[in-house]
């Protein structure tokens, strides 16, 4: 193994809490009808690709308002985040560090653009990644986006870490092996290695 992909959300940090209450703003300004978020809603529903999270957020919403008011949220969210921050899981940045010093660490997400960059500023970890890439910027799934990183970077045997049965089926799509971070949002049948925290990591690799 040479590098290491990241998740974001329930991977390197739960943003939830911050999101719901950014998310609550917008729907207090646009659709004051609809039931208010939580930060457990949330969980169920990041890791998804963000037009599907609209469609259900905003289920009695035409389309295109759909795609505009859950580009509202994401603006209120990129405020809220780099003014308040979120934190950090466990050990995060310390393993990160250790890693870094054997492995290129990158980041591939189903975010909106802008998500990632929003996550190395508020959380000060920047200098640690040599890449990333969202879904936002592409309009790819995450398997095409992970492939697009280990092509990009010419990463010869990389893993991906993530939390969502989604983010295996991704991995499994841009053939890289899976590790399945279990104290985040989702829930994985068989992946090929399984963390509690973090730091577990350096038990792995």
């Amino acid at each position: 193994m040479d590098s290491i992909i990241f998740d974001v959300d329930g991977t390197l940090w739960d943003s939830t809490a911050v999101c719901a209450e950014a998310w609550n703003t917008v729907i207090r300004q646009e659709d004051p009808g609809l039931p208010l978020l939580t930060a457990e809603t949330l969980r169920g529903l990041f890791g998804k690709p963000l037009p599907e999270i609209a469609s259900i957020v905003f289920s009695r919403e035409s389309r295109q308002r759909q795609l505009a008011l859950i580009d509202a949220c994401c603006q209120e969210e990129h405020r809220a985040l780099l003014e308040k921050g979120s934190p950090l899981y466990p050990g995060l940045e310390e393993t990160l560090k250790a890693l870094g010093k054997s492995y290129r660490l990158f980041i591939v997400s189903n975010s909106q653009a802008g998500y990632i960059e929003v996550f190395l500023q508020a959380s000060g970890l920047s200098s640690l990644f040599e890449g990333h890439l969202c879904a936002g910027d592409t309009g790819k799934p995450k398997g095409d986006n992970i492939r697009s990183v280990v092509e990009r970077y010419q990463l010869d045997s990389p893993v991906y870490v993530g939390d969502t049965l989604g983010d295996f089926q991704a991995a499994r799509q841009a053939g890289t092996p899976f590790v399945y971070a279990a104290y985040g949002f989702g829930e994985v049948p068989y992946p090929d290695y399984t963390i509690h925290l973090p730091g577990d990591l350096l038990n792995i690799f």
